[in-house]
């Protein structure tokens, strides 16, 4: 119990100090110069880091959306971390591990779930062992379709921003598991899988969130993923919410530059099987994702 609640108290502080009561260079004391980064150009190699647990219905789709549109302007090693338990998953890997995609590397990363229930422990690793010139830290039900990857190369061309997100997503209506789109990605995780995009819906950002974050090379390398944040490297009995988000773009003082990038896809859904709910709070979770939903549906433009 004294555990729980020093840790409590941790969280809090930290989720304050991230608000910027606190300078992040008291934790983050070497974070380069944008001036000192790497100007790259050319066909530029991107990471992208996601993690998967219960979720590779969702997983499928994003895979696939790789398979489907795969880079012509770039390479991209596509880095999951997953738990060797979730045997959906570990079905879903094997079948994509088999298909070759040219400019595309396939890299699973197996953790103990107490490592992967704290989702910076494997982005940190990821950042801090990163060969890419770009590292995306995104999440599994985010798709990446038709000149997205090209895109994203064309406009990072000799850029020097420490953290860059796309402006725009297409999302989806807040779906029940009975919607034929997750049915599809549940049923049959054997064949590539692409959406209906007319049921997406665009939504502006006007800052980096936890699965648009899109971090320079050299800032991965150097700064890891809240790799100065002990508490946030530290396993967890359960799948924990990532409030170390807010943190890493505390440390790089940044909130992130806005880009345009296209067909950036994100599955929205009532069920979030990975925190394994109680009904009670499975229940409640719903409702507040529903009256979320709600309001942040007004206003938005159809994508016809």
């Amino acid at each position: 119990m004294i555990n729980q609640w020093r840790d409590l108290l941790k969280l809090a502080f930290l989720r304050i100090a991230a608000g910027g009561a606190i300078p992040a260079k008291w934790f983050l004391r070497d974070l380069p110069d944008e001036a000192e980064l790497a100007a790259r150009t050319g066909v530029l190699n991107f990471e992208i880091v996601t993690h998967c647990w219960n979720y590779a219905h969702f997983l499928a789709y994003q895979l696939s959306s790789i398979a489907l549109f795969p880079p012509t302007k770039a390479t991209v090693t596509m880095t999951v971390f997953y738990a060797g338990e979730d045997n959906d998953t570990c079905d879903l890997l094997r079948f994509f591990e088999n298909i070759k995609v040219t400019g595309v590397t396939w890299n699973w990363q197996i953790l103990p779930r107490e490592r992967l229930f704290r989702r910076a422990i494997g982005r940190n690793q990821a950042a801090l062992n990163s060969k890419a010139d770009w590292i995306w830290f995104t999440d599994c039900d985010v798709l990446f379709r038709a000149g997205c990857l090209d895109t994203l190369a064309t406009r990072l061309q000799a850029c020097r921003h420490k953290l860059v997100y796309p402006k725009v997503e297409w999302v989806s209506p807040l779906l029940p598991d009975n919607d034929p789109l997750i049915e599809a990605g549940s049923q049959d995780k054997r064949r590539l899988l692409d959406v209906d995009d007319t049921q997406f819906v665009e939504h502006e950002l006007t800052r980096a969130t936890g699965p648009m974050q899109i971090a320079h090379g050299d800032v991965a390398r150097k700064c890891g993923y809240c790799n100065s944040l002990a508490f946030y490297q530290k396993p967890a009995v359960r799948w924990r919410k990532a409030y170390e988000d807010r943190a890493f773009r505390w440390l790089l003082q940044s909130w992130g530059v806005g880009i345009d990038v296209p067909n950036i896809y994100r599955i929205r859904h009532q069920s979030k099987g990975r925190y394994d709910d109680n009904v009670v709070s499975a229940g409640l979770r719903g409702n507040i994702r529903r009256i979320d939903s709600w309001f942040r549906g007004a206003g938005k433009k159809s994508r016809y």
